[in-house]
């Protein structure tokens, strides 16, 4: 520990910095305890044979067989990949929508305002009722979906989008698209306006043409705030499950049945807390690999920016 001598003879940098320390130690032990507990627990559990509703007696040690069980079973692979499919074409989907729709904000225009507004609406409302109207848009009876396509002639009868098992994946893909583009336009929208118009003036006095002003102006721009907004959408669609239980409950024949669902279903339908605790360690560590991933970007653009 300092004595008052040493103390006094931190520089002012210093003294802030272990000042700043201090005063954030309290949260920092806090958010340890908070998360450490349930992790190690949830560890804990994925060793055992432990059932959600016990009979009283001790949970027999299984060491490792939850772990390999998971890893082998074909179900848990068929929702792993059903999980990627549906993050990776969501997410470069949102990203094309956002970026053309930031680009389209960017414009002067008139009632640009409550453009802007109403391209936030989606991303505003609660995951449940957007996933319960688009449920009620999908319907086979009497969905807006279902009518619209076929006045424009492109289906000749209603269809059960969220029945079928070949479009059930692909509606609540749709759904959740819609809500979570504004994130990402309004990423990119930021950083669209902090670029100098004089750099776009410039461009046209030397004859560029509109690709290349955006390919060399624009993309360079957002090119940062759009990885991290494109990483950030990769977490969160890897882990869905709230629009999934509304809208399909991860039917029909499993065709919804992403790895959340999954092992929620594990866990509290099934009752099996142990093969369940095994399933969500395998999807923390996933989630821990795309957060590396976004804190490595952070790090290369805080240092990008530095050098500049």
């Amino acid at each position: 520990m300092m004595t008052g001598r040493e103390s006094s003879m931190l520089t002012l940098p210093q003294r802030e910095r272990r000042q700043a320390w201090v005063l954030l130690a309290p949260m920092l032990l806090m958010m340890f305890l908070l998360t450490a507990w349930p992790l190690a627990r949830t560890l804990w559990l994925s060793f055992t044979d432990a059932g959600l509703i016990g009979d009283g007696s001790a949970p027999n040690w299984v060491g490792s067989d939850n772990f390999l069980y998971a890893l082998t079973d074909p179900d848990f692979r068929a929702a792993l990949w059903r999980t990627l499919y549906f993050t990776v074409v969501s997410v470069i989907i949102e990203g094309f929508i956002g970026v053309l729709v930031a680009l389209l904000l960017n414009q002067q225009f008139w009632g640009r305002s409550a453009l802007r507004v109403l391209v936030i609406l989606p991303w505003a409302l609660p995951t449940i009722v957007n996933a319960t109207m688009w449920r009620l848009n999908f319907n086979p009876d009497y969905g807006s979906i279902n009518a619209l396509l076929t006045q424009l002639g492109l289906i000749d009868t209603y269809r059960s989008w969220l029945g079928d098992p070949s479009s059930a994946i692909n509606a609540v893909m749709f759904a959740d698209i819609w809500k979570n583009y504004p994130l990402i336009t309004l990423l990119v929208l930021a950083a669209l306006q902090t670029i100098p118009e004089d750099l776009f003036e410039a461009a046209r006095l030397d004859g560029a043409s509109a690709f290349r002003r955006f390919r060399k102006i624009t993309l360079p721009a957002i090119a940062a705030p759009l990885a991290v907004a494109l990483i950030l959408r990769t977490i969160d669609a890897f882990k869905i499950f709230d629009i999934i239980y509304v809208m399909t409950r991860g039917g029909p024949l499993d065709s919804t049945k992403t790895v959340s669902f999954f092992v929620y279903q594990e866990s509290f339908s099934y009752l099996r807390a142990g093969s369940g605790a095994a399933y969500a360690i395998l999807m923390t560590l996933i989630c821990a690999l795309l957060i590396l991933i976004y804190m490595v970007m952070l790090l290369r653009q805080r240092r990008s920016g530095s050098v500049e």
